[in-house]
């Protein structure tokens, strides 16, 4: 039994987050218990990395991510005993392959999660959903898999066909984006959005003191937090933007970047 769970969670200051680490702290729970092999809901990797500040304290706990590809944005942390080899397990994830009957149909990401979370499914139990021209690739914890494929007929206002596939044909996708190179006079966060977005200095900042923006997932409600090269920063109803490249310096002293805005 692990005791006092109250002081695993000190340390954690984003209280949003606190009911996602007591259901790890359950789970370790159950491992320890039971000896047996248990699997998180899906996780962003802002909450990946809260649930391994607790992980790392448990000795004869092992864990291991899994997303069904290498750059799979949200992941399930499976944790076993330590004397358990992960490559002896079986996958807590499965993959769907989902193609629409009207090969033109215009489908996008968010109609994908509304036609899942429309069957019932929360979305802690949905993975990554990569959507392409010729079918989607949807991510899903395996208890859910049969049903998602015997009830999943329509997504949006067209009819689907939906079928299983094995983990190693998931395509490993990398996000479009437009390139932008711009100069700014900081790294700040308010200066960095207002750029990307193409948005006043006082736009940008009451957009980050009303909590609408993420910087690698983690909720960032200081409009002076400096952002770091290789940094996602995510604003709520406007999209996702990397710090991609810090070019250097202009001739009038300001920072030449490059910044990658996805689409």
């Amino acid at each position: 039994m692990i005791g006092d769970k109250k002081k695993y969670l000190e340390h954690i200051q984003d209280e949003d987050q606190i009911i996602t680490l007591r259901k790890i702290l359950d789970n370790i729970e159950k491992v320890i218990r039971n000896h047996s092999i248990v699997s998180s809901d899906f996780l962003d990797p802002y909450q990946r990395e809260l649930s391994y500040s607790i992980l790392n304290r448990f000795n004869d706990i092992s864990y291991h991510e899994e997303g069904g590809y290498d750059n799979a944005e949200r992941k399930v942390i499976v944790m076993y005993p330590d004397y358990l080899k992960y490559s002896d397990l079986e996958s807590t994830i499965s993959a769907i392959e989902v193609q629409a009957k009207y090969k033109h149909a215009n489908l996008g990401h968010k109609d994908f999660l509304g036609a899942l979370m429309g069957l019932g499914v929360k979305r802690e139990k949905i993975g990554d959903i990569n959507v392409s021209d010729e079918s989607t690739q949807i991510i899903i914890s395996s208890e859910l898999s049969d049903y998602i494929i015997f009830n999943l007929d329509t997504v949006g206002k067209e009819s689907v066909d939906s079928k299983e596939i094995s983990l190693q044909k998931i395509d490993n996708v990398e996000e479009e984006y437009n390139k932008i190179i711009t100069t700014v006079s900081s790294l700040r966060l308010d200066t960095i959005i207002s750029a990307a977005f193409n948005i006043s200095r006082s736009d940008s900042s009451n957009i980050i003191k009303s909590d609408k923006a993420k910087v690698n997932f983690k909720p960032i409600d200081n409009i002076s937090y400096l952002v770091n090269e290789g940094d996602l920063i995510s604003v709520r109803k406007k999209g996702r933007v990397k710090l991609k490249d810090i070019l250097g310096e202009s001739k009038k002293g300001r920072l030449r970047i490059q910044i990658y805005k996805y689409i």
